[in-house]
């Protein structure tokens, strides 16, 4: 009875998330379903306890002083966005090394795109907030927001190329790390340097390991959260960073090399098929050891980098990504006016910079690099499509919003940073879909 129980509920609800899940759209729309949920949270009765919420304050104390006590909203742009940081720079490694980033004349374009679809944005924005106390929000709409472009792309299906999704994938993975250095650079608070020598100290302790072969990710984990994160958090430079920098001392060469792992399968295997069934559902001794053998064997056959990155993921694009929307994208308009939203350039200028910047940035780019002949537009390709994907990259939301939550502690150019970010990306993902939706 369990059995057929267990069966019907795997069949009706396991299977259908884990399909859901593993859609590359998936984590564009919970993510946008979060922020639809922080809005209207933001905007109801329950709204002052709801923003208050992420105002409470956690910690340590330690001979009557705090220590690492900061807010729940700290911590979520501080900590749980870290991991985000970390997925990414693990996504980027591994680009680096044998995907989109490995082969330079293949990412040339999309990164010249990306580069910009960076510059143009920023300029935009310091046109309009320039002398103003304003102006340090210029790295506000240089950001493309990976998930809910791509799942708008996604979306389409066969109506664009597949060159149309690889071009974008590089220029947000491109984006991506433009963003990590302009935070590095720019967005950083009085600097211990005390404290980054200790980072950069157990940073050169996970990179000597490397070295050395320690391919144990506890060990990494340990030295990375407890050490480098930790350092960097007391230091002044974001902490994110520090994630981004781990992620880079991770192996990524495995333990066990590929020919080694198909052989040693192939004879436990063998071994297993060999052997008796006992005739019941559980293993004999002999059986179970040959797959908790074969299991080590599957776990040292991935590298450390890819095998973390497999494994928080779904966590950072179903947890993390949707808890960092909720504590960041509940904008309350109670009582604001329009000459509120106006009352410095933010909201325009952030608008402005990605709803037009970064169509025109990327176009410009591609358009420059193909008339200079140092690089040809992919097969299936057409300028119609980077235009489109030009639009679609001025969706800006996770990293726009991060950015903005540096840029400024005015809590009314944040709000305005937001407006400008919420209507750029809903009309750019708008535009870019229509666009594309024409077909190929």
């Amino acid at each position: 009875m369990r059995g057929k129980y267990g069966e019907r509920l795997s069949r009706r609800i396991v299977t259908p998330l884990q399909q859901f899940m593993g859609r590359e759209r998936s984590a564009g729309v919970v993510l946008g379903v979060s922020i639809v949920v922080a809005m209207v949270l933001a905007n109801s009765p329950w709204s002052e306890v709801w923003l208050s919420l992420f105002e409470h304050k956690l910690g340590f104390w330690f001979n009557g002083e705090p220590y690492l006590y900061h807010s729940l909203h700290h911590w979520i742009n501080d900590g749980l966005m870290s991991m985000f940081f970390f997925v990414v720079g693990l996504e980027l490694k591994r680009e680096f090394i044998g995907g989109e980033l490995a082969d330079v004349r293949s990412v040339l374009l999309p990164a010249a795109a990306a580069l910009g679809g960076m510059a143009v944005p920023a300029l935009l924005y310091a046109a309009l907030n320039w002398g103003a106390p304003s102006a340090g929000g210029w790295g506000i709409p240089m950001a493309t927001d990976i998930a809910f472009s791509l799942a708008i792309l996604y979306a389409l299906g066969d109506r664009v190329p597949l060159a149309a999704k690889v071009f974008l994938t590089t220029l947000a993975i491109v984006d991506d790390l433009g963003a990590v250095v302009v935070i590095a650079l720019f967005y950083t608070s009085e600097i211990s340097l005390a404290n980054v020598a200790v980072g950069v100290g157990f940073l050169a302790v996970m990179l000597a390991a490397n070295r050395l072969g320690v391919k144990n990710v506890a060990f990494y984990a340990i030295v990375g959260i407890g050490g480098v994160w930790v350092a960097f958090l007391m230091s002044g430079i974001h902490a994110t960073i520090a994630a981004v920098l781990a992620a880079f001392a991770i192996p990524a060469d495995a333990l066990l090399p590929e020919k080694e792992y198909v052989e040693s399968v192939a004879g436990r295997l063998g071994r297993f098929s060999a052997m008796q069934p006992n005739g019941v559902s559980i293993l004999t001794h002999e059986q179970l050891e040959e797959v908790a053998a074969m299991r080590a064997d599957a776990r040292d056959a991935m590298p450390p980098s890819q095998r973390l990155e497999h494994a928080m993921h779904p966590f950072v694009s179903f947890v993390v990504m949707p808890v960092f929307a909720l504590a960041n994208a509940g904008v309350s308009f109670a009582g604001l006016a329009p000459a509120d939203v106006l009352s410095t350039a933010v909201a325009p200028g952030v608008c402005f910079g990605l709803l037009a910047g970064k169509p025109i940035g990327v176009c410009l780019a591609v358009w420059l690099m193909v008339r200079l002949g140092a690089a040809r537009l992919p097969r299936g390709l057409a300028m119609r499509h980077v235009v489109g994907l030009g639009f679609l990259a001025s969706i800006g939301f996770t990293m726009s919003m991060f950015i903005a939550t540096l840029a400024f502690a005015d809590a009314t150019m944040l709000l305005q940073a937001k407006l400008g970010i919420f209507a750029a990306s809903i009309l750019g993902g708008a535009v870019g879909y229509a666009l594309l939706r024409r077909g190929r």
